[in-house]
């Protein structure tokens, strides 16, 4: 096996092991950008001598007997949005072109702080929001491969790096990382700092990791993971163990209620199809779980809520240099100004209510398991799929994980998402690893037989 598909936890044993070098791991993983990148195009800043002195820097390190972190030389990429003091960030956008800052942002000072070599700047689309970059899908170069991550998701599914951080204010972690076919992880919110990295919206943005691996995406969350003065939705508590308890066993075999939710009716055929397979196999597992009425307005109210705290965040780039916006951009921007203030101020106070009334659903199951997007990665490259299967999940600020487990006929990623409590991070960590060893690694094409015969009831929450 090429060191550049090794995971992200496997490489980083491996070198504190002395098994292999972080400069042969990054040669190779620079030796893969190479060859399908020109395909690809998942970065948008890469410096492969400055990735190889970071690699031989964490060698000597190593060589002279000193302490390592969790990710001791193990290359990792940045979306585009996340402040790095050695290398330009630039949102995505032509009026931030050559913008060079002086300090990481939190999240990247993290990783260095655990050892990682920060490979370069994966691309974003235009301001994290809608309008594509320049990345394709690696497992077919005429579909998009979601966004805002975009580069990020299709750099982790092409073995150029083990790991990457992406952002997520609607469905622009989980959505990309399932149409890339790999594990996506968008914490709950405020779990992972924000300080130093463009904010589209306080309410709804959150840090997410794609990686090859629940283990892995753990580890680089817990990295990461804790208070800073520098996000007031930070708070000052203990950095939750997500690693270890990600690949413990759990105490009892969880239970999932496969909740539709009021996304339904824009999933696909094939993923209608794949999850009522899904459902079929784990049996007595899973049970059916409606979401009530009140939720049918959750869609619109994320969107109050993200298209008022842009426009009020983008105001002076909107003033200073709208015709250097994509139109839709532009369009939301002047929509966020029409709001009033008292129907922004409901928005986000039911969030609150919202999380409340799920308290019944997750005290008698470990997960909600759910689509992660309407199907496999659209045809076409001017636009990056719809993330409506995530904006519930980002509106209520849950954990949510996607899997790569299912894959449509045409053989593309389907991804399965499972959402946890607010705050209980681990245990949907451990619940995922648990599906993954459960249902095996090699993804279920849809049409093909499992075990378990049982319909699941329908159970409805409050």
């Amino acid at each position: 096996m090429s060191l550049c598909s090794l995971g992200l936890a496997e490489a980083a044993a491996d070198i504190r092991e002395g098994r292999i070098t972080s400069a042969e791991l990054v040669g190779d993983c620079l030796a893969r950008i190479e060859e399908i990148e020109p395909t690809v195009q998942a970065w948008t800043y890469l410096d492969p001598d400055h990735a190889m002195r970071q690699a031989d820097a964490a060698d000597l390190h190593r060589r002279n007997g000193n302490s390592l972190g969790p990710l001791h030389g193990v290359p990792v990429g940045v979306k585009d949005i996340f402040d790095t003091g050695d290398m330009p960030t630039e949102f995505g956008s032509h009026l931030w072109a050559g913008r060079t800052p002086r300090y990481d942002a939190t999240a990247v000072a993290r990783l260095r702080s655990a050892g990682a070599v920060i490979m370069g700047k994966t691309v974003t689309t235009e301001y994290a929001y809608f309008h594509p970059g320049k990345t394709r899908n690696p497992h077919d170069s005429a579909r998009t491969p979601g966004g805002s991550s975009s580069g990020s998701a299709a750099a982790v599914a092409a073995h150029m790096v083990p790991g990457a951080i992406g952002s997520q204010t609607n469905g622009s972690v989980i959505r990309p990382a399932a149409f890339c076919g790999v594990v996506g992880f968008k914490p709950t919110h405020g779990l992972i700092p924000r300080s130093g990295s463009l904010m589209l919206s306080r309410t709804l943005d959150h840090v997410g990791i794609m990686a090859r691996t629940v283990e892995d995406v753990a580890l680089m969350a817990e990295c990461m993971a804790g208070f800073d003065q520098e996000d007031p939705d930070t708070r000052p508590i203990a950095r939750p163990p997500l690693a270890p308890v990600a690949v413990s066993e759990p105490p009892l075999p969880p239970q999932f209620a496969f909740v539709k939710t009021p996304a339904w009716k824009h999933a696909d055929a094939v993923t209608q199809a794949a999850f009522a397979e899904l459902v079929e196999i784990l049996g007595e597992a899973v049970e059916e779980t409606k979401m009530g009425a009140s939720f049918d307005g959750v869609i619109n109210l994320h969107k109050t809520v993200m298209e008022s705290e842009m426009a009020h965040n983008f105001q002076r780039d909107y003033q200073q240099g709208r015709d250097k916006l994509s139109a839709g951009l532009r369009k939301l921007i002047e929509r966020g100004r029409k709001y009033l203030a008292v129907d922004y101020q409901a928005a986000v106070a039911r969030i609150a209510a919202f999380n409340a009334g799920l308290d019944s659903v997750f005290d008698e199951y470990d997960a909600i398991l759910t689509p992660a997007a309407p199907g496999e990665a659209p045809r076409g490259l001017d636009a990056t799929g719809n993330p409506i299967f995530c904006t519930i999940w980002t509106y209520l600020g849950t954990p949510a994980v996607t899997l790569p487990l299912l894959r449509s006929e045409a053989g593309l990623p389907l991804g399965v998402q499972l959402v946890g409590r607010r705050g209980g991070d681990a245990r949907l960590l451990r619940t995922a690893h648990w599906l993954v060893k459960t249902l095996g690694k090699g993804g279920r094409r849809r049409g093909g037989k499992g075990a378990g015969t049982r319909r699941p009831a329908k159970r409805t929450s409050p």
